[in-house]
């Protein structure tokens, strides 16, 4: 579409004012349209309605997998950072970017760690996380929300889960962080390099010190398949725990932030939430339906398929935009409104689908609890900021850079 770029997915104007860039989005645009270039990987189709979205996440003929089906057009030489990034997914599959049935595979051995019972037992845990981070600013009256409480949250949750030292957790922000600025951007490939290394490097390491000394946490036990045989070889083995450590904390952080933001920016929403506390599981919902933190994400055709008169042919890339759907109005009354009583839930936050967030129900807890927690003990919880003065990461993560706040 004329006027409209991949930049514009990503950039912090487009995070700042989501609403805006979807109805330039949506005009005269009856469904999928032509992108000239996504991040110099060629041309793609852009879902961004919820029917279509959800109908291209759930069709097996689109995949994740590249590997399989390169698109017809090359790629442009200037997009050597995305390439570089590809590249190390080709080699280190896991269950984001492959399909069944090693997709199959790799979940079921994951998803031990993840189901309601195991989540369940998690939440006196992350309550006390919670505490604890709270209690270190509570004399403060004011804190840098992310930094002091949206991501030592998740990040300590899953570090425990994986068995991951405490004194380790600082890296992994500023590795993922690095690599979603310089993939972004053509002629970083050799930031992208670095930083991949540096985090295989530590895997690694990781993996050794976990032979040497096992434990009951999910790094040994994906170390005990992949000991035991064929479950899973050494790239996966590798991609795996990257994906957990990465996709454990990254997105949890900016549910935090972005709904702590949403919040604040609708106090009536705030009043209602403390008039009646029931309601947090609903207020979740909604705010991963309107603050949601993954903007995109991509698929590719094995086949040609037609798409309410839009052909797509085999090998072509559909970008999938998971924040335009959740903001449909032919599914969801007034999008564009924060609504925590809202009773159309169905958002695609968490995608749809085989590829179905293994981490959902995880997420959802901690955002359950520390939205609860800053409410409860903050009860005047402010900006301290103007809101335009705010920052965004330029990612295809909606992220804010910091969110000071008084109390």
């Amino acid at each position: 579409m004329k006027g409209i770029t991949s930049n514009d997915f990503v950039s912090p104007d487009t995070m700042r004012d989501f609403n805006a860039f979807y109805q330039k989005l949506t005009q005269h645009q009856e469904g999928l349209y032509r992108l000239d270039d996504f991040f110099g990987m060629g041309e793609a189709w852009v879902a961004f309605r919820y029917e279509d979205v959800s109908v291209i996440l759930k069709d097996p003929r689109f995949l994740s997998d590249r590997r399989k089906y390169s698109s017809p057009q090359k790629a442009s030489p200037q997009n050597s950072s995305v390439n570089e990034l590809l590249e190390w997914f080709k080699n280190m599959p896991n269950m984001l970017t492959v399909d069944p049935p090693d997709h199959t595979r790799l979940r079921r051995l994951v998803s031990k760690a993840f189901t309601p019972r195991m989540i369940e037992e998690l939440r006196p845990r992350i309550q006390q996380i919670a505490d604890e981070l709270l209690d270190k600013v509570a004399t403060r009256g004011k804190m840098e929300l992310i930094s002091d409480f949206a991501y030592p949250l998740p990040i300590i949750v899953i570090s425990e889960m994986l068995g991951i030292p405490g004194h380790h957790q600082a890296r992994f922000r500023e590795w993922t962080h690095r690599l979603a600025r310089a993939a972004l951007n053509p002629g970083q490939e050799s930031l992208v390099q670095g930083a991949l290394q540096e985090f295989t490097d530590y895997i690694q390491s990781l993996i050794s010190e976990k032979r040497e000394h096992p434990g009951s946490d999910v790094i040994s036990g994906l170390l005990q398949a992949y000991d035991e045989g064929d479950k899973l070889n050494e790239n996966e083995l590798l991609s795996t725990i990257w994906l957990l450590i990465t996709a454990g904390h990254e997105t949890t952080v900016n549910l935090i932030g972005n709904g702590t933001l949403a919040l604040l920016q609708h106090p009536e929403q705030i009043r209602l939430l403390q008039e009646e506390p029931a309601l947090m599981p609903a207020a979740v919902e909604e705010l991963l339906r309107y603050a949601g933190p993954i903007m995109i994400t991509s698929r590719v055709a094995v086949e040609d398929i037609e798409i309410h008169g839009t052909q797509i042919r085999k090998g072509e890339m559909v970008v999938v935009s998971l924040a335009g759907a959740n903001m449909d109005a032919s599914r969801f009354d007034g999008p564009e409104w924060l609504n925590i009583t809202r009773q159309e839930i169905d958002h695609l936050a968490f995608g749809r689908g085989i590829h179905l967030c293994l981490g959902a129900p995880l997420a959802r807890m901690e955002g359950q609890i520390a939205f609860s927690s800053l409410l409860r003990r903050f009860p005047n919880l402010r900006l301290d900021v103007n809101p335009e003065d705010l920052a965004y990461h330029y990612s295809t993560l909606r992220s804010l850079v910091s969110l000071p706040v008084r109390f």
